[in-house]
C-alpha cells in the first residue's frame, strides 16, 4: 500500500492593533469575541491550527551589549502583537484564505501572515561565511 503524504507549511498569524475594539457596543463586542473563538475552534478541529494565545498589553524589551531592560511594547499601539495563531497548512495561499477569516477585521483589526523558518536567516548565513573562509583556507 503506499502512502501519499501532502507536504505542511507553517505560518503564524499575528493579529495587530490592540485598540481595535474601542467603540463597540457590549453586544458587538461580545459577538466579536464569540466570533473568534468559534473559529479558532474550528481551525483546531480541522487540524489546521496547532494554537495561539493572546498576549498581554506589556512586556520587557531586552536590548543593546548591556542587556538593557524597558518597559514595552507600549500598549496602545496598531502595531502592538494582539496575539498569534499557529497554522500547520498546505501553503501561503491557505494561510491568506484564513486570515480572510478573522472577525476582528471588520473593526480594523490587522492580521500579519507569516511562514515559519526551517532555521534562522542569520544563521544560515553565518554558515555561509564559514563555508567561505574554509574553501578560501585551502585555496
Amino acid at each position: 500500500m503506499s502512502t501519499t503524504s501532502i507536504a505542511k507549511s507553517d505560518y503564524l498569524l499575528l493579529f495587530r492593533g490592540n485598540v481595535w475594539d474601542k467603540g463597540l457596543s457590549p453586544a458587538q463586542l461580545q459577538k466579536v469575541v464569540s466570533d473568534w473563538m468559534a473559529w479558532f475552534e474550528r481551525l483546531k478541529a480541522e487540524g489546521k491550527c496547532v494554537g495561539g494565545h493572546p498576549l498581554e498589553d506589556e512586556g520587557k524589551v531586552i536590548s543593546g551589549k548591556q542587556r538593557a531592560v524597558a518597559d514595552g511594547p507600549f500598549a496602545e499601539s496598531k502595531e502592538a502583537i494582539g496575539g498569534y495563531f499557529y497554522l500547520t497548512v498546505a501553503d501561503e495561499k491557505e494561510a491568506i484564505e484564513i486570515a480572510k477569516q478573522c472577525p476582528g477585521l471588520e473593526y480594523g483589526s490587522v492580521v500579519e501572515v507569516r511562514p515559519v523558518a526551517d532555521e534562522c536567516s542569520i544563521k544560515q548565513r553565518a554558515q555561509e561565511y564559514s563555508t567561505h573562509e574554509l574553501a578560501g583556507a585551502t585555496a
